[in-house]
C-alpha cells in the first residue's frame, strides 16, 4: 500500500487482524519504512515484530497533542503486544489527577494505585506523559505537586501553577474545578469541544463587559488553538510568541547558552539580580537591586539603598557599598545570576563586594555602549573567573571578555529588560529623595 507522507498513528497487524504494535510519527512513509529498509539494525524482539506484519493501518490527525492521546487511547484500548514487551519490564506512565484535594493535583504516575484518583493512558513513553502535561500546562496552569509548599513557587512566576496555598479563595476554587474538568475533557479527546465551550464563555463575557476576563478566556483560547494546531515538520517547531512562559524560557535559555559558550559556569538563571546607581548632579546618591523569577519581574523582592558615603559620589564605590550591604542578608536567597548595570569598572567593584563574603554567584555586566555583555574572567588564564570550583579571593589578575549580540538576540532582550527596570527603579527612588531635599 502506499503510505501518506503525513502525520498520523499507525498500527501494524498480524494475518489474524490482531494489533502488533502502535507508534506515531511526523511522517508516517518515512518512519514505516525505516523498519523494512534498515532490519539490520533492528533489535530481534523488532525483527520478529516485523516478520509477522500482514497490515498496515493509518490515522492522519492535525497535531502534536492529538497524535499523543490517540496513540496512548489505542495501546490502552488493544494491549499491542510488542508495546507492552518493548517497556522492558517497566509499566507504562500515566497521568493522575487526584481528587481528594480541594486543588486535585495533576502528575506523573507508574501504577494506579488510588482508586479514587483518575487516570489516563497508558503512554507510549515518560517523554510522551511529560509533553502532554507541558502542553497542557501552558493553557491551563495546575498544581504539579500533592502537598504544595505555602509559598510562591517558581511555576507561579512562570504563569503555570495558581499556588493555592497562598493565593487560597472561593473564585480561585471555582476557576481550577473548571480547568480540571476542561482538563479531563481534552485528555479524553475532546480538546476541539473545550475550544468551542472557552469561545462561547468569551463572547458572554464581552456582552456582559466583564472584558478583563474575557480576555483572559481569549489567551487561553489561543494558547488552546497553539497546542492543537496542524502538525509542522520538527525544524519548523518554534515557541508560540503569544504564549508569555514560552518567550521567557526562550530568553533564559538563550541568555545561559550564550553565557556557557565564554566560559561561565552557569545553570539556566531561574533567578537573576541586576544594581543599578543613580547619582544626578552629585547628590543624593542611591541604588536599586531588582530581581526576575523566571524572566518576571518580582518586585516584593526590590530593595533600594541609599548611598551612606559621604565623600565625592563614586559610582564604583556605591556599587561596592549596596552589594556589600545586599550580600550581608543570609537570609535572602543568592541568585542564580548577578548582573550590574555597567562594564569594568562595576564588575570589579562587585567583585570586590562578593570576595568578602567568599561567594560563588556568576557576575555579569551590560555596559551601555552597544549592549555589550561583560564578562570577568582570570586574565592570565584565560577562563571565566566564576567556576565552581573557584572562589572570589583577589581582583587584581582580572581581565574581561565582552559580547556583542544581535539586538534581537532573546538573551540580550532579557537582559536589556532587567537592566532597564533596574534603572528605572534607582531613579525613581533618586528623584523621591530630591523631592523631600527640596521641600525642606
Amino acid at each position: 500500500m502506499s503510505l501518506p507522507k503525513k502525520p498520523g498513528v499507525y498500527r501494524f497487524l498480524d494475518r489474524d487482524k490482531h494489533i502488533l504494535y502502535v507508534g506515531k510519527a511526523i511522517d508516517i512513509r518515512s518512519r514505516v519504512s525505516s523498519y523494512f529498509t534498515n532490519k539490520d539494525v533492528l533489535l530481534e524482539k523488532t525483527r520478529v515484530m516485523v516478520s509477522q506484519i500482514e497490515t498496515i493501518e493509518v490515522t492522519i490527525v492535525e497535531s502534536e497533542i492529538e497524535s499523543l492521546l490517540l496513540e496512548a487511547y489505542l495501546i490502552k484500548k488493544f494491549q499491542p503486544k510488542y508495546n507492552v514487551r518493548m517497556t522492558d519490564g517497566k509499566s507504562y506512565p500515566l497521568i493522575q489527577i487526584t481528587t481528594k484535594d480541594t486543588y486535585p493535583a495533576i502528575i506523573f504516575a507508574r501504577k494506579p494505585e488510588d482508586p479514587k484518583s483518575y487516570y489516563f493512558g497508558p503512554y507510549p513513553s515518560s517523554g510522551s506523559v511529560k509533553r502532554v502535561l507541558k502542553l497542557l500546562r501552558r493553557v491551563f496552569p495546575y498544581v504539579s505537586v500533592r502537598n504544595h509548599p505555602k509559598r510562591v513557587c517558581l511555576y507561579h512566576h512562570l504563569g503555570l501553577c495558581p499556588c493555592p496555598p497562598v493565593f487560597d479563595s472561593p473564585e480561585l476554587r471555582k476557576t481550577y474545578k473548571k480547568h480540571i474538568r476542561q482538563i479531563v475533557g481534552i485528555l479524553e479527546g475532546n480538546a476541539r469541544g473545550i475550544l468551542r465551550e472557552l469561545e462561547k464563555e468569551r463572547n458572554a463575557l464581552v456582552k456582559e463587559e466583564c472584558f478583563e476576563e474575557a480576555n483572559n478566556v481569549h489567551h487561553q483560547i489561543t494558547a488552546l488553538s497553539y497546542v492543537t494546531q496542524p502538525f509542522r515538520q520538527a525544524f519548523e517547531y518554534d515557541v508560540n510568541p503569544n504564549l508569555r512562559s514560552d518567550m521567557r524560557e526562550k530568553e533564559l535559555v538563550s541568555l545561559r547558552d550564550v553565557l556557557v559558550s565564554h566560559g561561565l559556569d552557569i545553570d539556566l538563571p531561574h533567578k537573576i539580580e541586576c544594581y543599578d546607581i543613580s547619582n544626578i548632579q552629585g547628590t543624593n546618591a542611591t541604588g536599586s537591586m531588582v530581581v526576575f523569577v523566571g524572566g518576571e519581574k518580582e518586585s516584593s523582592l526590590y530593595r533600594k539603598y541609599k548611598i551612606r558615603r559621604r565623600s565625592t559620589p563614586d559610582d564604583f564605590a556605591s556599587m561596592e557599598e549596596v552589594l556589600t550591604r545586599r550580600l550581608k542578608h543570609t537570609e535572602w536567597e543568592y541568585p542564580d545570576l548577578l548582573v550590574v548595570d555597567g562594564g569594568k569598572g562595576q564588575i570589579t567593584s562587585a567583585l570586590k563586594a562578593i570576595a568578602k563574603f567568599n561567594l560563588q554567584i556568576p557576575l555579569i555586566g551590560l555596559a551601555k555602549r552597544e549592549e555589550t555583555i561583560v564578562i570577568p574572567v582570570l586574565a592570565s588564564q584565560g577562563h571565566a573567573l566564576q567556576e565552581k570550583r573557584r572562589k572570589y579571593s583577589v581582583v587584581e589578575d582580572l581581565g574581561f571578555v565582552e559580547i556583542l549580540l544581535p539586538k534581537d538576540s532573546p538573551g540580550l532582550t532579557l537582559l536589556r529588560r532587567i537592566r532597564d527596570e533596574a534603572h528605572r527603579f534607582a531613579v525613581t527612588y533618586h528623584r523621591s529623595l530630591r523631592s523631600k531635599q527640596s521641600l525642606r
